[in-house]
């Protein structure tokens, strides 16, 4: 694949402070380096969250972890589990983690443009006790990503005041949203997996295997 020549590429920080300036003194400032009672509200009230690794040649990914609000467990000032739940076997973040622990979490609360970053380090876990706590629909996980917090902040709401996430008359008609089962069967591009086929599988996946 050929690289696009790009003619203008920013090389350090200084072009960059140049160009965008600097932090408030709010900005610098507004970073704690422990969950208090506002971020553990927050955590409380959550059902979803992004999670960033990667692996220790710096290849990243960024994977949804989703639930009811309050799945993710606190357990004290600096330390929270994520609980695994079943996905696609893939286990991506898991694979990063054990090679680079730095992760980095995005909490959404919907309606809420405002989200909760958080930075630390992570372990894969499998202390019964602790995962039984996490328990949904009588089913504990089989593991839990168990994080350090190095750092706790608010970002701004920006971003989704821009997109307009929230906003449901924002949103495209059901008939105009891209089709998954679609784009699946076309990326797998194998003998005999149809459309029709990838749907059903989905479905079925989503209906007996959530937990």
């Amino acid at each position: 694949m050929l690289e696009v020549g790009f003619k203008q590429v920013v090389q350090n920080e200084e072009e960059l402070r140049a160009l965008l300036g600097f932090p408030s003194e709010t900005v610098k400032n507004k970073t704690i380096n422990y969950l208090d009672e506002h971020c553990k509200l927050f955590i409380h009230q959550s059902p979803f969250l992004m999670l960033g690794t990667s692996d220790q040649e710096g290849k990243c990914d960024t994977s949804p972890r989703g639930d009811r609000p309050g799945f993710v467990l606190i357990v004290d000032d600096f330390h929270l589990i994520i609980p695994e739940r079943p996905g696609n076997r893939r286990i991506d973040s898991l694979r990063n983690i054990l090679s680079n622990p730095n992760v980095g979490l995005l909490f959404m609360i919907p309606g809420l443009e405002e989200t909760l970053r958080i930075n630390g380090t992570a372990k894969i876990i499998r202390d019964e006790e602790l995962l039984l706590k996490m328990s949904a629909f009588g089913k504990p996980p089989q593991l839990g990503i168990a994080i350090k917090v190095e750092e706790c902040f608010l970002h701004c709401a920006k971003a989704f005041k821009r997109s307009n996430l929230w906003n449901p008359e924002s949103w495209l008609d059901k008939e105009e949203l891209p089709h998954p089962a679609k784009i699946i069967a076309d990326h797998v591009n194998l003998p005999g997996m149809t459309e029709e086929q990838i749907s059903l599988a989905l479905e079925e996946s989503y209906s007996k295997r959530l937990y």
